[in-house]
């Protein structure tokens, strides 16, 4: 009975093992693989952003407690891209900056452990990235912002805070004063033609279109 038993155990183990095997993911933590990989094809640089766009604004949230996990996440305040999300962005800003306008970045790369730790303590886990599928953040290729007045540096209306779980932050929701409406779909029609895509829930996130050639990675803001 015993050894029956730990045959039905070794095989259960083997299946698991088996399974998240061929459902596991490839997420690159080994600095000198990252920069092989870069070598390799310079489009798989993780570019920070406001040396590549110096008037930048940046309000990198999950560096203060200011976030919706009330504490602070990223040691330091940092935004990273794949270079052509980077590339785009700066397409993006130039664009704006001729109409009065310019991007605040809330969140950009995010390490794959972050990603781990968010799933691991949020209460509410419809908005959070699940880690057995990994975020677009954790492969360079998501960005959350919103549009500031380029003079003031002040943000302009949006129908939420970000990182808010209200209804109204839904990409798609109407029920908004008419200016709102204006700005947030301004921004998302300005990202969609520079190769984003807004996701549903979240007016402030966009993803590269193409995400899907670039790995998951865990480098720390501090290696690259």
């Amino acid at each position: 009975m015993i050894r029956i038993t730990v045959l039905l155990l070794f095989s259960l183990l083997t299946h698991t093992l088996s399974a998240q095997q061929k459902n596991g993911l490839k997420v690159i933590n080994s600095l000198k693989v990252y920069k092989n990989t870069c070598a390799r094809d310079p489009n798989q640089e993780l570019i920070e952003l406001r040396k590549m766009i110096p008037d930048l604004v940046l309000d990198i949230r999950y560096a203060t407690a200011n976030n919706f996990m009330k504490q602070v996440m990223y040691p330091q305040a940092r935004a990273f891209a794949r270079k052509p999300v980077a590339e785009q962005l700066k397409k993006v800003q130039a664009e704006l900056r001729k109409k009065g306008y310019g991007l605040k970045i809330y969140d950009a790369y995010r390490p794959y452990a972050i990603t781990v730790s968010f799933y691991k303590k949020a209460a509410d886990k419809s908005f959070v990235a699940n880690p057995a599928k990994g975020s677009k953040h954790n492969r360079g290729c998501a960005v959350d912002l919103t549009l500031i007045d380029f003079k003031t540096r002040k943000e302009v209306p949006m129908p939420t805070p970000y990182d808010s779980f209200a209804p109204e932050a839904a990409a798609a929701y109407r029920k908004l004063p008419p200016a709102v409406l204006r700005n947030r779909d301004f921004l998302i029609r300005t990202m969609q033609a520079h190769g984003f895509k807004v996701i549903k829930n979240e007016w402030w996130h966009y993803d590269f279109i193409g995400w899907q050639n670039y790995a998951l990675m865990d480098i720390p803001f501090k290696s690259l």
